[in-house]
């Protein structure tokens, strides 16, 4: 029911952090892989560290805010080497300021980064899915999908927008076959959570806050991702799966 031999992933963002550990994951289960990231130089690594244990790689280098750029890859690929079966939609970005200070080019750009990302690529990849009656497109949500904290309110606005977004596409697009369901990181060791990782105080209020009382590694986020994919899903739809060692359900 797990097994993704034969399929072929696109994760957006995929140069490091959570997206290339998915990918590694996906890998594992037996996925071909598509990367995809903006700087080539970054992506190109990531593909040949993934390539070097054994994965089937495609480098699909576009900027996902794009819509134009996003839609001439996805069908170009489709076109030239075969179907996608699998999307996760991964790319994102955090920016940290009290909201009375925020600047709102910077708004602009997290709503960019953050949401039409996971709009254009999910369409684009979609519309081919849908001719075959089949798909599984995975949004990368987040704890504040749900909750918030003091100065990223922006952000908590992008990740509920994913979490709807989600419960959407799953409306529109499941009586095609197509199963969309997000996933919801709590605080992993991320590149994106660099300085509060390393914040002393940060760390302590986190592993306080957090039943299971420690950061999140980003192999924990592999299984869920497999059984999203996979035939072992195929009921689910429309599903935030909060992976988070429990904050969401602590008060």
């Amino acid at each position: 029911m797990f097994d993704l031999s034969g399929k072929t992933a696109l994760i957006t963002g995929s140069s490091q952090g959570i997206g290339f550990a998915l990918a590694k994951g996906l890998a594992s289960a037996g996925a071909s892989l598509i990367v995809n990231g903006r700087d080539k130089a970054k992506l190109k690594a990531a593909a040949e560290q993934l390539a070097g244990s054994g994965a089937t790689v495609h480098q699909l280098p576009f900027d996902a805010c794009n819509h134009a750029a996003v839609k001439a890859a996805v069908d170009g690929f489709e076109r030239s080497n075969g179907p996608i079966d699998i999307l996760v939609n991964n790319a994102g970005m955090q920016h940290r300021t009290p909201l009375e200070d925020f600047d709102p080019v910077m708004f602009e750009k997290l709503l960019s980064t953050n949401i039409s990302t996971a709009f254009n690529t999910g369409q684009a990849v979609a519309r081919h899915m849908i001719k075959r009656s089949a798909g599984k497109i995975i949004n990368i949500a987040s704890v504040q999908t749900a909750l918030a904290r003091p100065g990223i309110a922006p952000y908590t606005t992008t990740k509920g927008a994913i979490g709807n977004l989600t419960k959407g596409m799953a409306t529109d697009w499941a009586k095609y076959g197509l199963q969309v369901n997000a996933i919801a990181p709590g605080y992993f060791d991320t590149p994106l959570n660099a300085a509060l990782v390393a914040d002393p105080a940060f760390s302590e209020w986190l592993e306080k806050r957090t039943p299971a009382g420690r950061w999140g590694q980003v192999e924990e986020l592999v299984g869920a991702c497999i059984f999203l994919s996979s035939a072992a899903s195929s009921f689910v739809n429309g599903h935030i799966l909060y992976v988070d060692g429990g904050i969401t359900a602590s008060l």
